[in-house]
């Protein structure tokens, strides 16, 4: 199955203890399926925060990690797709080519673990909402904003919730993307 044939609502709820296993999640800490990968801020040169992993669909076990640059100073550049301020990192995969990476397995999270459930919900009742969700297309916030090249989308987070609380700027919503080999990702975000 590609992407591009299902789509998920994600309904997050806390977990009763970390999770250790490569499943969809957010916060906590990342389930590596190949050497750790953590990337760095271009600007700080300190690691980003570790904001959630997505399993890729298919028989084989394959994920991509969600980080993004979240200093106590301001930094600009976290809602670029290419700007090294966040990162996408797809196991096995490779790592975008303005991204730096560390071996460290843990780091800094926006959360404890949150699980997800994903619920299959058609395209159309997607089309509706802001809300969290892996395939299936995405719903624009401001205009459409592809990463440059040729990407096909993955998935889309709402700026915070009832669990968790990111910076995607005045009520954001965070955009996920695969490259047509499925090896490499890119993020951004837009707010309104």
């Amino acid at each position: 199955m590609t992407i591009s044939e299902f789509s998920c609502r994600l309904v997050l709820s806390k977990a009763d203890a970390p999770i250790l296993e490569p499943v969809t999640k957010l916060g906590g800490q990342p389930v590596w399926v190949d050497k750790p990968q953590w990337p760095l801020s271009t600007e700080l040169g300190a690691p980003m925060m570790f904001l959630g992993q997505f399993r890729l669909p298919g028989e084989e076990v394959r994920m991509a990690y969600l980080f993004m640059t979240d200093g106590e100073d301001y930094v600009d550049g976290t809602w670029e797709s290419e700007q090294g301020e966040n990162a996408l990192i797809v196991q096995p995969g490779r790592v975008p080519s303005f991204i730096t990476v560390t071996d460290d397995a843990e780091g800094s999270t926006m959360s404890e673990d949150l699980a997800v459930e994903l619920v299959p919900t058609s395209p159309a009742e997607l089309e509706e909402g802001w809300d969290n969700r892996l395939g299936g297309s995405p719903t624009w916030l401001q205009d459409e904003e592809y990463p440059p090249g040729d990407w096909s989308f993955l998935f889309q987070l709402e700026h915070g919730g009832e669990f968790y609380d990111v910076n995607f700027g005045d009520a954001g919503v965070g955009y996920g993307f695969l490259s047509t080999d499925g090896r490499e990702g890119r993020f951004l975000w837009q707010c309104s």
